[in-house]
């Protein structure tokens, strides 16, 4: 299957909602640690071997994470390690772009979602232990979201209800919000160890996914949080990110430090669906496509982003 190779290593990726094979990837040079940041717009068209670049834009400090605008198929947000939060048309040339940059945030930007049922605000996370609301027609922040008292990794939108999102945090704890509310609705303590990465069920708006440093992913049903309704081991190292598939209620894939990618059932006794051991550096980014059941994109710190369909073998793009 196809794979591109960027300049710098990867960090995120995410399938466009409005096209098929548009593909958004976010790197970060020297690892993230220091050096510049770059936002690439892919795209593979059907039953074609090659993904193409339709357009970069490079930014001063590194990328931990983009996302799609829900409401217009040529915007993109990205998490700058800055602190900033910069909105790009790639519809656009470069010397355009970003078209806005958001700086409140008084570290790391880590995380970027935008809402998908409203479809006029996003949220960011950020490594000063906050999240934030945001809109596009407003310059600053609606709403800071104070809770955490440690870096906040992620932040996800509900796909179910508008207003409620989960946010995964250094301080071991996710916490699930309703930004009507002057605070949290929920703080979990999910594990014993900080939580790099949350995803919120596509289909059940009651059920959680978390990803640790601690090597597993548990899956929550916030209605009964005493307990975890089950735990997936098997990778490695740090489970760096988790996504619920859009297409199957069961199944979500994983990335880890471990260099894999990962398909999971959680309500079978035998979790793993597939592992994808393609990276040779962290993975550290994957998503699977809204409009093409199966396909997955992944990046990792080898700095290539892949995407193959399941059941198909992703080393096949790299020999």
């Amino acid at each position: 299957m196809p794979v591109f190779k960027t300049p710098f290593p990867g960090y995120s990726v995410r399938f466009s909602p409005f096209f098929e094979g548009r593909i958004l990837a976010a790197t970060a040079q020297n690892f993230g640690i220091l050096g510049n940041g770059r936002l690439h717009v892919l795209e593979l068209l059907p039953s074609s071997p090659v993904i193409t670049e339709l357009a970069s834009f490079e930014t001063a400090d590194a990328i931990y994470d983009c996302c799609w605008s829900e409401s217009h198929d040529s915007l993109a947000v990205a998490a700058v390690a800055d602190g900033s939060i910069k909105l790009f048309d790639h519809s656009l040339p470069a010397t355009s772009n970003p078209v806005r940059s958001f700086n409140e945030h008084s570290r790391e930007a880590h995380s970027v979602d935008w809402n998908p049922v409203r479809r006029d605000s996003f949220l960011s996370a950020s490594w000063d232990d906050t999240v934030k609301l945001w809109t596009l027609d407003r310059p600053t922040s609606v709403r800071t979201f104070v809770e955490h008292s440690y870096c906040v990794y992620s932040a996800i939108w509900c796909p179910r209800h508008a207003d409620v999102f989960a946010s995964s945090s250094g301080d071991h704890t996710v916490k699930v919000w309703d930004v009507r509310d002057p605070g949290s609705s929920l703080t979990l303590p999910a594990h014993d160890h900080e939580i790099l990465s949350c995803d919120w069920n596509k289909y059940d708006a009651s059920i959680l996914a978390t990803g640790s440093v601690d090597k597993t992913v548990r899956v929550w049903d916030v209605r009964a949080p005493r307990a975890p309704m089950a735990e997936l081991a098997g990778h490695g190292y740090a489970v760096r990110r988790v996504r619920f598939s859009p297409h199957k209620e069961s199944v979500l894939l994983t990335c880890s430090y471990d260099m894999t990618v990962r398909l999971w059932d959680f309500r079978k006794e035998d979790a793993e669906l597939g592992r994808y051991p393609h990276h040779t550096e962290f993975a550290v980014g994957v998503d699977e496509s809204v409009l093409v059941e199966g396909l997955f994109a992944s990046t990792g710190w080898d700095a290539l982003v892949c995407v193959w369909q399941h059941g198909s073998d992703p080393r096949a793009g790299l020999s």
